[in-house]
């Protein structure tokens, strides 16, 4: 449904993507992740043809969103990072007004706000003023006007920004239910939406695809050089710098604010907790807790935004 080939995108001077190339299934949701500035915002905004691209191309639903952009964007429902609403309207003028600029009929426009209002929860703010709506609410109604022309495709551009706990939940939950009537690309830094919303991540960094793939699979390639996690009963600045110097050791970082404790990287494929506890107890520091850590989402964001490596 969404197909891009190589997408460039020069300000100016400056560079903001470079060689983007991904594809998102029917379907499918998929999470665009990626530091503050890393190209998230610029490359949504070409896909929706708010703006052209440098170079390369994308599709939309087929079409191309260069020469075939009117057609294109009939397939999306569009959420930008700032819900874009008219405050002194009310709800179902507001959603009345959507479906016009779509060129929907009446029937068709009431038909669709029904749907929207149930599916989107707004049932009890129908009639309600939208600068009257908590932010939660506001977000609602953004997501409902993306819905009401009945789109192949959702774009949606950080749309749990600004939200409280209980409203980001009620927002990913929403996302969640539409999967497989619509396919949605979902841009966040935030690493609990992705991993709590999308079946797939696509991350960049630096305006350039670093990884794609589900999460379990990117934190099983990463996986495979170990992390130990260590603390010992007598910390001091000679721990980490010994145990640096054993073979297989390739990093050894302390944990902010947890006195005598550190994150031990080995390499590729070796087992090296008990080379540590041996050495550990040998030096007599007092080994009161080693264990494996196990990868997540935020470990694999962190490894691949920080120190730029990518994953084959």
């Amino acid at each position: 449904m969404i197909r891009v080939e190589g997408l460039t995108k020069y300000y100016g001077a400056h560079r903001a993507i470079h060689d983007v190339t991904f594809q998102v299934g029917a379907g499918e949701i998929v999470a665009f992740l990626g530091p503050n500035g890393a190209g998230k915002t610029t490359t949504m905004r070409i896909l929706t043809g708010f703006m052209p691209g440098s170079a390369g191309s994308a599709e939309i639903a087929g079409y191309d969103i260069y020469t075939q952009s009117v057609e294109a964007r009939r397939h999306i429902g569009y959420v930008p990072e700032t819900p874009a609403l008219y405050p002194d309207m009310r709800v179902n003028q507001y959603l009345s007004f959507c479906g016009k600029l779509y060129g929907m009929s009446c029937a068709q426009i009431r038909e669709a706000r029904e749907r929207v209002v149930e599916t989107c929860g707004l049932e009890e703010r129908y009639d309600d003023i939208i600068n009257h709506l908590s932010m939660g609410y506001r977000q609602r109604v953004c997501l409902a006007q993306a819905l009401i022309h009945d789109p192949d495709i959702l774009i949606l551009d950080e749309p749990t920004l600004g939200l409280d706990p209980n409203q980001i939940r009620q927002v990913r939950e929403l996302i969640r239910s539409l999967a497989g009537d619509h396919t949605v690309m979902l841009s966040t830094h935030i690493l609990p939406e992705a991993q709590a919303t999308c079946e797939r991540v696509i991350i960049i960094n630096h305006g350039e695809i670093v990884a794609e793939d589900t999460p379990e699979a990117l934190t099983a390639q990463l996986r495979q050089a170990q992390t130990i996690l260590v603390k010992v009963g007598e910390p001091s600045d000679a721990v980490p710098r010994l145990l640096r110097d054993l073979e297989g050791i390739t990093g050894v970082e302390p944990v902010r604010g947890e006195a005598g404790t550190y994150y031990v990287d080995t390499e590729i494929d070796a087992d090296m907790r008990s080379e540590v506890a041996k050495f550990i107890v040998k030096n007599d520091w007092g080994l009161l807790e080693l264990r494996a850590i196990d990868m997540s989402l935020e470990d694999v964001f962190r490894y691949l935004t920080t120190e730029e490596k990518g994953v084959a």
